[in-house]
């Protein structure tokens, strides 16, 4: 299958621009904490950093958080990968507890997936943490231990890997469902994946680095896809003391950013925060640095024009009104 790849990204991102970073990877994450004799699981599907799907531990049935997010996998296809993430989660809470002899409470962290490397070939991955430290991965169809897992973690690999059985059903999730299944929620859902929005940018003062010294902060908000250049200038000039903050999801799946400059408060005036966006087609979006003085000074201005001229109106008025007297009629002789 792996030949079919270059053709079949080359189709359906014709630019190269999938709206995704490189690599292209998708990926299943479970989490099971066991407490109180107990577990509880939950499980995401995500395509780069957009969670596209969970999962409901209570019914086992995959919950798609997009139209798109099916794929071209039939319903048969479908329910078959539902019930072996079913049975797979309940085989493994015994395995943890009754070979390895997990007694107290922990917490287990399982990813699984397949990424699209440089050479446009899938490579599938399945890792497990423990407690937040690596436990044991799966690589060239077999179980290995990490330094980390100590003698649980050999024990667990040894257990595993005398099932040629199980060995065989993770490879072919890896090797061969996991990267059809990203080329088909790629192709479903290229419009969304493929759309630009253009971002929103303010400016405000963030908490004072010190005396006499100012924080300027530029928010760049609602774009897509993720890369962008935030940068403070003056004139043409880059200002190296730019600090950029992580770009974080908001809600709706666009994107969002600050970038903060930290000046002497008389050195502000002069300055702008550039941003370049995809959706912006070339047209850089600049916004310039306003002292806050000069910003209210004009806002009281234009309050109190905007008060003498309704004060003017309203005695304007009733002077007219007063004045007015209706016309009366007179007798003819």
């Amino acid at each position: 299958m792996m030949f079919l790849l270059v053709p079949l990204l080359a189709a359906l991102f014709p630019g190269g621009d999938s709206g995704f970073e490189e690599p292209v990877s998708y990926h299943l994450i479970q989490t099971s904490s066991f407490h109180n004799h107990s577990w509880i699981h939950l499980g995401s599907g995500w395509l780069g950093e957009l969670q596209t799907h969970r999962w409901n531990s209570r019914s086992g049935a995959i919950i798609f958080l997009y139209p798109w997010s099916r794929g071209n996998f039939s319903n048969r296809e479908l329910m078959d990968l539902e019930g072996f993430f079913h049975r797979y989660f309940i085989s493994h809470q015994g395995f943890y507890i009754s070979q390895l002899m997990f007694k107290d409470s922990f917490d287990l962290q399982v990813t699984l997936g397949c990424e699209l490397q440089p050479g446009k070939a899938f490579v599938g991955f399945l890792q497990i943490a423990i407690q937040g430290f690596e436990f044991m991965s799966f690589q060239n169809e077999t179980f290995l231990p990490s330094p980390k897992g100590g003698k649980k973690a050999q024990k667990a690999c040894l257990l595993l890997n005398l099932s040629p059985a199980f060995k065989h059903t993770i490879h072919g999730l890896i090797s061969d469902t996991c990267p059809r299944f990203t080329l088909g929620i790629l192709d479903a859902g290229k419009t969304y994946l493929q759309r630009k929005v253009k971002p929103e940018a303010w400016l405000s003062t963030g908490p004072s680095p010190g005396p006499g010294r100012l924080l300027l902060v530029c928010h760049v908000s609602g774009f897509y896809p993720k890369p962008v250049w935030v940068m403070w200038m003056r004139g043409g000039q880059e200002q190296l003391g730019t600090q950029r903050g992580d770009i974080l999801p908001n809600a709706d799946g666009t994107w969002y950013l600050q970038a903060t400059l930290d000046v002497a408060a008389g050195e502000a005036a002069g300055l702008a925060c550039r941003v370049k966006h995809s959706s912006l087609g070339g047209q850089d979006l600049v916004l310039y640095w306003a002292p806050h003085s000069a910003l209210g000074w004009i806002l009281l201005a234009v309050i109190v024009a905007l008060a003498l001229l309704t004060g003017l109106g309203y005695w304007f008025r009733k002077r007219w009104t007063h004045h007015e007297t209706p016309c009366s009629a007179v007798p003819l002789k």
